[in-house]
């Protein structure tokens, strides 16, 4: 969200995140929507290419990059890392494509972009010449991938929020809000912070607001995609995170968090319940400066009455209309989401794969034990709102969310102004 490459270990059924129709969009690139002269061009194009994806911080990408030059040394990839911010990820590829260069050939989108760059005609259609098989790979990361009927990126990880708990001090992990909430008092007790998520102003915080407002039964958006937020059930759930932050059960530090600092707060000892992506597992299990290896469990985030609604993240390939060597940024794309690279983002990245036959694989469950869980998790997820408006919803969802969690605003007229915003960007319409 970022977004670092999150993946996650154990949400466990009932995602229910948020949906938007996905309508209308301005063009900005060579095609608006599927066809036209940039999408026509360069299908048959080899050669070097380059491909951009955020902070590699858990050292997936390198090895995968030096494997592929070696079977190609004609078609060499030169990887371009951006930081690990999704929001300057987001706009350093807007700021090529409105350039039309062609140095970015294939590139790593989060789930949430991929409506919006199609809209402005930036990715390649994946039909005909292009075209990827997707018949493996789990549903709704296909169409976190797909645009008005039209896959426009290869789904390459999957994500989903869990709950990581210190198993030493609470042998049993709390399966609704209230019940989480009451095991504070250990925390107290042993001079650590309760809970923390990611709440700093900015994409994480949308996954963080929507899933408070969807574990307690409501939802940011209703059925026919328009704005529902003032409703008893989105006054709760964003009610839940302002209470506990006003309480001290959410630290006040953890206002600034976004994933590594969250991550980091937990593994040096300082939570006792983390709310994070399963990237942040093979991490807080192996790094030297991790005080809680052998204390961390696993749970599915807690809900009003059981388990909790977590967004479906994850990250998805795309080759630009501009790059001149789309055949071979196909064959990269194919590399990327093979087996056998599905395989190596989970035993070294923690990074969910999409392929549903590697959740039933035995020697990947026997490392990564939350496997089975996490795919019931991924096939019943829905993604956040799909809409070329998404940068200015998302902003008015962080926005109104910051103020009330930090006590700015009452809970109420944060989300009466949440849904006036989203109207305004045209989502209402």
């Amino acid at each position: 969200m970022k977004t670092p490459r999150f993946l996650l270990p154990a949400a466990t059924a009932g995602i229910l995140a948020l949906t938007l129709s996905a309508c209308g969009g301005g063009g900005g690139g060579g095609t608006t929507g599927g066809g036209g002269s940039d999408a026509d061009a360069n299908l048959d194009g080899r050669g070097p290419i380059t491909y951009v994806q955020g902070k590699d911080n858990s050292n997936v990408v390198r090895p995968l990059v030096d494997k592929w030059n070696a079977a190609h040394p004609n078609e060499k990839v030169t990887f371009k890392e951006q930081t690990d911010q999704a929001d300057q990820q987001h706009d350093d590829l807007v700021q090529h494509f409105q350039a039309k260069q062609s140095d970015y050939d294939v590139v790593d989108v989060d789930v949430v972009w991929t409506a919006e760059f199609a809209a402005k005609g930036w990715l390649q259609p994946l039909k005909d010449k292009m075209a990827i098989d997707t018949s493996a790979m789990l549903k709704p990361t296909v169409d976190s991938a797909t645009y008005k009927g039209t896959l426009y990126a290869a789904p390459q990880t999957s994500d989903g929020g869990i709950l990581y708990y210190r198993k030493d001090l609470v042998p049993t992990p709390p399966k609704t809000w209230d019940e989480m909430m009451s095991m504070c008092s250990i925390a107290k007790q042993n001079n650590i912070g309760c809970y923390a998520g990611q709440f700093s102003k900015y994409e994480g915080l949308t996954v963080n607001a929507s899933e408070a407002i969807n574990s307690a039964g409501g939802s940011v958006l209703n059925k026919d995609g328009k704005p529902d937020l003032n409703t008893a059930e989105a006054k709760a759930g964003l009610g839940n995170l302002a209470k506990a932050y006003a309480d001290g059960n959410i630290p006040k530090e953890a206002i600034t968090y976004k994933e590594e600092d969250s991550r980091q707060a937990f593994q040096s000892g300082k939570l006792l319940f983390l709310r994070n992506w399963p990237y942040a597992f093979n991490l807080i299990t192996t790094e030297g400066s991790s005080t809680v290896k052998d204390k961390t469990g696993l749970a599915a985030l807690p809900g009003k009455s059981g388990p909790g609604a977590s967004s479906l993240g994850g990250h998805n390939l795309a080759t630009s209309v501009y790059s001149k060597n789309k055949a071979t940024a196909l064959d990269f794309m194919k590399f990327m989401t093979s087996a056998e690279t599905e395989k190596f983002y989970a035993t070294q990245g923690s990074l969910a794969p999409v392929l549903g036959s590697l959740y039933e694989d035995q020697e990947l469950v026997a490392k990564l034990p939350y496997l089975p869980v996490l795919k019931t998790s991924i096939e019943n997820a829905v993604p956040r709102p799909v809409t070329p408006f998404y940068p200015a919803v998302t902003k008015a969802i962080q926005e109104n969310a910051y103020s009330a969690i930090k006590g700015e605003k009452s809970v109420e007229t944060a989300l009466s102004d949440m849904q006036k915003s989203i109207e305004s960007a045209g989502a209402g319409s």
